[in-house]
């Protein structure tokens, strides 16, 4: 039994005819008679009983008639709840990024998000591995730095600046250059991607290098905690800086500004957005500058 079979046996009920049954549910009476004869023979039994003046339910008719109240009230209910996770946000959401942006920033995201919508669960991957969204059944991803091209939609939710960094004591010991150039004298320490391939060091000037270093880690965490043990330069995000308060790190070459790199939200579609997917890119959007 279909929803419209089940409203046509409620509208028959409830009106007594099949034309005024037809009427409310705008279709044709014949319509309507090929639908109820169809349904007769697919059950294998008469429902109702027809003559020229009325018509009356059969006993097995009362009982698939209420069958299909059931099942009305089903698909209310369905909707009700589709309308609803349309309307705020609620139920799971899943979502993927690597792991230094996601304990320095997406945690905060994720802490206000919950905060503010507490009929949203959420589970959150962190890791350096792509995540195939559609494949996995993520909801969304935060990915730092240039997007491939895919079928996927994304929205940018702002910008990591970077600057270079070394400790107090490498200073005193090695000298702070005072050109780009100078880097190549002093050892580097580089961070890395996945496959080990060091990430380039690129300037607002469009000055890029690609940094021969000393150490090789794919953990900015790493980078920078060989940093503040006097090993070299390092490459860092301010926003690390800033998180970590290092205080005995200096900032080197301050007059040449460093490019920035931008940070996705990445996503499946962009008409059907859930309220849940949409509230947290806002949320991520409002506190990225904050």
């Amino acid at each position: 039994m279909d929803k419209i079979s089940c409203q046509l046996l409620i509208q028959i009920a409830q009106t007594g005819t099949i034309t005024e049954a037809a009427e409310r549910l705008n279709m044709q009476k014949a319509h309507a008679s090929r639908l109820l004869s169809r349904l007769e023979q697919h059950l294998g039994v008469r429902l109702i009983e027809r003559s020229t003046r009325s018509l009356r339910f059969t006993e097995v008719g009362q009982n698939v008639l209420e069958r299909a109240r059931h099942i009305i009230d089903s698909f209310e209910e369905a909707e009700q709840l589709a309308r609803q996770y349309q309307s705020e946000p609620m139920g799971q959401l899943k979502l993927s990024c690597s792991v230094e942006f996601g304990q320095l920033t997406v945690n905060r995201w994720i802490q206000a998000y919950l905060i503010r919508y507490p009929k949203v669960s959420i589970h959150a991957d962190f890791s350096h591995r792509l995540v195939d969204i559609i494949e996995e059944g993520f909801d969304l991803a935060i990915r730092v730095g240039p997007l491939s091209d895919s079928s996927l939609s994304a929205r940018r939710l702002g910008f990591i600046e970077y600057g270079l960094f070394a400790s107090r004591s490498y200073v005193l010991a090695h000298g702070m250059p005072t050109t780009v150039g100078e880097l190549s004298a002093h050892p580097l320490l580089v961070h890395t991607n996945n496959q080990g391939k060091p990430l380039p060091w690129g300037w607002q000037t469009g000055h890029d290098v690609m940094p021969q270093g000393r150490l090789y880690i794919n953990n900015s965490f790493g980078v920078y905690q060989a940093a503040c043990a006097g090993l070299g330069i390092a490459r860092l995000p301010l926003l690390m800086i800033e998180s970590m308060g290092a205080a005995d790190l200096v900032r080197v070459l301050p007059d040449e500004p460093m490019q920035s790199m931008p940070v996705h939200a990445v996503f499946m579609g962009q008409r059907l957005l859930s309220p849940k997917v949409r509230a947290f890119i806002d949320l991520a959007v409002e506190m990225f500058v904050s």
